[in-house]
């Protein structure tokens, strides 16, 4: 058996924060697309979305947030603080939910 060395990480020339924030300024995006679009795993994009919405607070912007919705009975999540995706709704109990797509309005 060869001896693996530690695994060498992709080359970046901006952080990931940063790459995220690019990409939600382009357009909408759900955490699966982030994920897929950086590399990385769906569950590591959520910690640097709530990063992200911290930092913008002091800077006076905004990370806008397309609550999820219910696709059986139609009930929107939209006093959730939560970033990810809930796992059932509260009113009919399905699971069928669309994820939160996240945005970033262009600096002024």
């Amino acid at each position: 058996m060869k001896d693996k060395g530690p695994p060498i990480p992709a080359e970046r020339s901006a952080t990931l924060r940063q790459q995220m924030m690019d990409l939600l300024t382009q357009q909408p995006m759900t955490a699966r697309e982030i994920s897929m679009a950086l590399g990385i795993s769906e569950k590591q994009v959520f910690p640097h979305l709530e990063h992200i919405q911290q930092s913008l607070h002091r800077q006076n912007r905004a990370l806008h947030i397309t609550p999820p919705v219910c696709r059986h009975c139609g009930f929107a999540f939209t006093k959730r603080e939560r970033l990810k995706k809930p796992g059932k709704c509260p009113v009919c109990r399905c699971e069928s939910i669309e994820e939160p797509v996240f945005s970033l309005l262009p600096e002024c």
